[in-house]
């Protein structure tokens, strides 16, 4: 049986805010450890003989990181399915169960979010070992999370009679949206209720069969989004038109709650979906008094908290059960029985039409990133970083000229009709309405500060006349 995991990579992750944003979600950080979520789940996969190369899934605005960040670990994917629009997981799926089957007619999925944490891989692999026989005979399996307390943050899955494999697994009963406190404690009394983790094991064919019946609008629009998609670079785009047409929806409510071939494989695996700065603390390693600190942070009769710091010094003295998270541009301060509410911070800066929700200060870009460092009355001042054989478009703006300083490294400058080499100490001048392109032939990064200055200063002042990164 050949497994391919297919690894669900949208979503903003808006309780994690300031740090997860828009342009950059949680799934793209590192928030565990060293490595993003996306990252340490594509190598809690990697190495293992019954396991394919991952597919992944992600939004347009995304694919250069998450191409990126393969890239670092070393991980070829079998493909990176860009989403036009987010659409929930059920069209998600389908555009990879018609991918995967056309390439594959017996294709098993492993569906698998890109930001859960997993602490015990040798359980999840069990756990995927059992689900495995049921799928051989047409059963839809769903991974549910032998729950450790009465969380009320997750929805939960009441199992069934038990299956005839021997290996304690379930027909699914019923699903259960999020309960409140008193009914998730009498759920985990029950002892038949596990938490609903959102992974999945079934055959591609299995589950478009199902989706044909129950939500057929959706199995007939992501068929036609995958037959009339096209490749561009090393993406799969999906027809913007035939998946937009697709009706919104998630695997629960459009298969799962309706098939009669919906099975349960409990499973204690040190499973969180790090919804939360709560739920991160509880899956981060903490010092004696309970804390856990990442970043330049000072701390003086502190217990039980979560505290980072990204960019300056955070104190925090004789507070107990806090959360404090600290951007370039953005501080959080919470009670950790709070965080729930961070959301609605994310909805007052949509409703203001600020950007502190969208993207950070350092913005990533294909070539490498920018950072602002200083605006004011018609100047904008930036850090650039460009990577070794990156290439911005060849651009003009209406509204601003530009100053190049090179900090360290090569730049090859085209302006106009001029191409010339500068290293560090070196400066240029770009006038308004110019043509003009940076590169770094070299192979170390090149870092110059950029000083803007005009009447407009707004990134959609770009005029693309060449890009290697097929942009528009």
């Amino acid at each position: 049986m050949k497994i391919y995991p297919v690894i669900l990579s949208g979503g903003a992750g808006t309780r994690l805010w300031p740090l997860s944003r828009a342009a950059l979600p949680k799934q793209l950080l590192p928030l565990v450890n060293d490595k993003t979520m996306l990252q340490d789940t594509a190598l809690r996969l990697n190495g293992r003989p019954e396991l394919m190369q991952p597919l992944i899934i992600c939004g347009n605005e995304h694919r250069f990181l998450v191409a990126e960040q393969l890239r670092e670990i070393k991980i070829k994917p079998l493909g990176i399915l860009l989403e036009p629009e987010g659409r929930n997981t059920a069209p998600a799926v389908a555009a990879a169960a018609h991918f995967l089957k056309a390439r594959d007619p017996e294709a098993v999925m492993l569906v698998l979010p890109a930001d859960h944490v997993i602490t015990d891989a040798d359980a999840f692999y069990a756990a995927i070992g059992r689900a495995a026989k049921l799928v051989e005979h047409g059963s839809l399996a769903t991974f549910g999370i032998v729950p450790t307390g009465p969380e009320t943050g997750y929805g939960y899955i009441k199992s069934g009679e038990p299956l005839p494999t021997g290996d304690e697994c379930f027909k699914v009963e019923r699903f259960v949206e999020k309960p409140d406190r008193a009914t998730a404690e009498g759920f985990v009394a029950a002892g038949n209720y596990y938490w609903n983790s959102g992974m999945f094991l079934f055959r591609a064919d299995a589950y478009l069969k199902e989706l044909e019946q129950f939500q057929p609008a959706i199995a007939a629009a992501t068929l036609e989004a995958v037959n009339k998609g096209y490749s561009d670079l090393d993406f799969c785009r999906l027809d913007e038109a035939a998946f937009a047409a697709s009706p919104s929806d998630s695997i629960d409510y459009a298969v799962m709650e309706h098939t009669r071939h919906a099975v349960v494989v409990p499973a204690s695996i040190g499973w969180s979906d790090v919804g939360s700065w709560s739920a991160l603390w509880e899956v981060q390693e903490r010092n004696d008094d309970g804390n856990a600190c990442r970043g330049d942070v000072y701390l003086d009769g502190v217990k039980n908290s979560l505290v980072r710091a990204e960019s300056r010094c955070v104190a925090v003295i004789g507070l107990e059960d806090i959360v404090v998270v600290e951007t370039n541009d953005a501080v959080l301060v919470t009670h950790k029985d709070q965080v729930q509410r961070v959301k609605n911070v994310v909805e007052h800066l949509k409703c203001q039409d600020r950007t502190e929700h969208l993207h950070h200060t350092k913005v990533y870009r294909p070539w490498g990133c920018y950072e602002g460092i200083d605006i004011g009355e018609r100047f904008q001042v930036k850090r650039i970083t460009v990577n070794p054989g990156g290439k911005l478009s060849l651009q003009m703006h209406h509204h601003r000229a530009e100053h190049w300083i090179v900090v360290s490294g090569t730049a090859k400058v085209t302006c106009g009709d001029t191409v010339s080499l500068l290293t560090e100490n070196e400066s240029t001048y770009i006038p308004i309405g110019m043509n003009h392109r940076l590169e770094n032939p070299g192979k170390l990064p090149l870092h110059l500060i950029e000083v803007q200055s005009g009447g407009y200063l707004g990134e959609d002042d770009i005029v693309r006349f060449e890009d290697v990164y097929q942009r528009t």
